[in-house]
This record gives structure tokens, sequence and C-alpha cells, in this order.
């Protein structure tokens, strides 16, 4: 309850309007232990959000994903096209952490660390700084348009217009350079293409958090839907205590529950009011809870000023509830986190043995060789090198299992952090030191700790 006193107001609160109404639902605010640690990461992970495009590496942005160019800058690494395995072994890994938890301790990342759920209590809380408490919104909604109303509302849409413009900006500032886009929409020069993604973002952004909010838990994310596959009796999960709870009734709090063979419940439907999807949680696990805790905050609230125990609602397991023990080595959480320290291991493993360069070989298409005046079988090619660390690179270039061979061109390149360089080179040999028409060799770059290599061909008449 907001004001808490030393006795429990039964009829003010049985009659409280319950949070939805004609399809809007009412949250009424709630603090607690698990809202405090939800708001703690809510905000953390904001500000992280807000604050990663401007973090600066080696006189770059940090944290960049440049489609146009085909690469990832991530703080000292830079992934290219061809490490994309890394990507793909990170999102395993992202998946199976999900499975994991979920199995575990239920629809925790809806409630906790979910953008719909941090953006959705951030416009939240803006609209109870200007609209006021739950009930005061509900009044606010139902009264006609006046000048108080119209500031209120106008307010509210504006400020969550500014935070869905900058959560757009902050989003598409990871796929372009945020300086570069500050600067190009400060001065009308940043392009129809990142302006369009900004605004859609933003709209996004705006209808997501602002009007939809549970719409998009209940009815458009595919998580809530098929999380059923990963619960079992033994996973926590926000649950009523019906054993404890049952016969649900209003009394004193001085009153004899037992002469009046009642549950600890009081029926006082704080935590319906509390609940962002606006579900009743004693009416069993629904598709619908986000496992936010707000209704156990509530509800211990409540037991306090009782003088019961708190935990009638409370995140426990159903062999729990039942009267069991929670197992925790099961095959389906031992299942699931085998593959995630399997999938971890192997990322981990193959971004340490990562070559922070590559070469690639291409040869010249119009000709397989030309005879040189000096009467030498010539074939040219292209290297391409590809730095893929935060620092500028000076690498050497030679060619091996081609004795005898004239390299023609430069055998050194200097490439920028995160670059590519394209260096023509041609080999010539005497044709008499050439048995065949078609001879292998392997071309090889970098320095003295970290070299690359790329399998071509040396082409010729053959004698």
């Amino acid at each position: 309850m907001e004001n808490p006193s030393s006795r429990i107001d039964v009829v003010n609160i049985c009659t409280e309007p319950r949070p939805i109404d004609q399809g809007h639902v009412y949250v009424r605010a709630q603090s607690g232990r698990w809202q405090r640690l939800r708001r703690l990461i809510g905000w953390g992970l904001m500000l992280l959000f807000l604050v990663g495009p401007w973090l600066r590496w080696n006189g770059q942005q940090a944290l960049l994903l440049d489609l146009e160019q085909q690469r990832f800058h991530l703080f000292g690494i830079t992934i290219w096209p061809q490490d994309l395995t890394l990507l793909a072994l990170f999102l395993m890994v992202a998946a199976f952490g999900l499975f994991f938890i979920t199995a575990f301790l239920g629809r925790v990342w809806c409630g906790y660390l979910c953008p719909q759920t941090v953006w959705t209590f951030w416009f939240i809380w803006i609209e109870e700084k200007l609209e006021g408490s739950a009930n005061k919104r509900r009044q606010l909604n139902k009264a006609p348009w006046s000048l108080n109303k119209l500031v209120r509302k106008g307010g509210k849409h504006l400020l969550w217009w500014l935070a869905s413009l900058l959560s757009g900006f902050t989003f598409i500032a990871y796929f372009i350079p945020a300086t570069e886009l500050g600067a190009g929409l400060l001065q009308w020069s940043a392009g129809a293409l990142p302006t369009f993604w900004v605004a859609f973002f933003a709209l996004c952004t705006y209808l997501n958090a602002g009007w939809m909010r549970a719409i998009m838990c209940t009815h458009m994310c595919p998580y809530s839907r098929f999380q059923s596959a990963m619960f079992d009796r033994d996973t926590y999960s926000i649950a009523y205590d019906a054993t404890r709870g049952e016969r649900r009734g209003p009394r004193s709090r001085k009153a004899d529950v037992a002469s009046l063979k009642l549950g600890d419940c009081i029926d006082c439907k704080l935590c319906v009011q509390v609940c962002p999807t606006g579900i009743d949680i004693r009416d069993g696990l629904q598709y619908e809870c986000i496992n936010c805790g707000a209704c156990a905050d509530a509800c211990d609230q409540t037991m306090n000023q009782m003088g019961y125990a708190p935990g009638l609602i409370r995140y426990a397991s159903e062999s729990q509830l039942a009267g069991g023990k929670t197992r925790l080595w099961r095959p389906k959480l031992v299942g699931y986190g085998a593959m995630l320290l399997l999938m971890l291991a192997t990322l981990v493993y193959a971004a340490a043995t990562r070559v922070p360069m590559a070469l690639d070989v291409q040869r010249d298409r119009n000709q397989l060789f030309r005879e040189t005046p000096e009467g030498w079988v010539e074939n040219t090619y292209t290297l391409k090198l590809s730095n893929r660390t935060q620092q500028p690179q000076q690498y050497r270039v030679r060619v091996e299992g081609l004795d005898g061979a004239t390299w023609r061109g430069a055998d050194q390149v200097w490439v920028p952090a995160g670059e590519s360089v394209n260096l023509p080179i041609s080999l010539a040999m005497d044709p008499y030191l050439l048995p065949g028409s078609l001879h292998p060799l392997r071309f090889v770059a970098g320095h003295d700790e970290t070299a690359v290599s790329a399998e071509s061909q040396f082409f010729s008449a053959g004698r």
C-alpha cells in the first residue's frame, strides 16, 4: 500500500477498481525488494544503452556495427564477414543462456532484462510524474477535456516523444557513427535513409512502450508462447500459495482467522493492481505473467501490516507449493547448462585462436600468364590484406613453394586499423625451371608474431 498504517482499511482496499479499464492497464506504483532490484537493473541497462555509442577506443567509436563497410567494431576487435562464426556462437550462447535461465527461474528475462519491460516502466515513470497515481490517471482519462488535462496529457506525450527520439537516435548510432549521425541530423544533412530509421525506431518505441505495453508481451512476443516448453515442476516462478492463502476473505487485523476459517489472503487485490499486464496471479501460472515480482512485493507489504508471515506470493516451484523440494539437478536444467558451457567454451576458444589479420589472393582473370621481354613467364596476383585489429599494422609478404621466382612489386604494406589494402604483385620464372604447366604455391603475410597464408597456383606453358 502507498500509505502504510498500523491497521488495514479493508473497505477502501477491496472496493478499489481493477487495473484494467476498457483495455487500458493502470499500473499502481509499488515498492519492495524485487522492485528495487528491477529498477536498478532497468536504469543500469538504460544507461549502458545510452552511453554505448559514445564510448571511444583508440580514437574511434568502441561499439559500431558498420553494415555499410561490413564490419563490426567491438572495442579492440574488428569482426569481418569471415568471422561470422563468432557471431553465430555468441547467438547460440545467448539462446542456451536464455533457455537455462528460463528453466531455472522462469521468465525473469521478461521481468528484469527485456527491453520492452525496461522501456515500458520508463514510460510509466514519466506518466506517473505528470498524471499521478493509477487512480488519478484513471480519473483524468474519464474527466472532460480542460486546460489541466491538456497540459498533463500534452506534457506526457511530449516527453514520450523526446524519450522515443533519444531511443531511436541511440539505436541507429550503433550502426552509424554517433558523432556523424548527430551532426547530420542537427544540420539537416544526414540523408533520407538514416533519418527514416531514426524516426521509424522512435515511432516503434513510442507505440510499444507508450500505447501497446502489455499487448506486446501477451499477443506479439513469441517467447511468452513457447516458454511453457522450458517449464517443469521445479522451475522457480512467481506463484500464489493457494494452500496457505485459501479461503480468501477480508478481515480486521485482530480477527481470529481460525474461527473465520479463512486463509492468509485478505483479497485486497493489490497483487492485481500492481501487475503490469493486469492479471490475477492467484489464478495460477499464466503466459501473461512476466515474473517482475511486483505482486510479491505488494503481498509482502500487506502480510507485514496484517502481522502474517511474508511469502504468500513468492518465487517458488510447483514442487515447493505441493510440499516437496525443488530438484536443481534435473535432466532439462543439466542439459541446458551443459550446452551453454559447451557453446561458451567454443566461443572463447574461437575468439582466442582468431588470427588478427586475413589474406585473400586473386589471380589476374584476363590471362593465365604472359611472357616478359626477357622470355620469362609471369603471373599477376592481387593480395588483399585485412587488418582486424584496432591498431595500424605493417605486414611483410613472401611466397613459398616456388623456388627461383622473382618477386615484382612491394613486399611490405601498411594497413590502417580495421581496414583492408589491395597489393598488386607479380611473379616471374625462367621457363626452363618449370617442368609442368601448373605449380601450386602459397603466399604468406604477417610479421614474426603472427602470420597467415593463402594457397594459389602459378601457370606456364610447360615443356
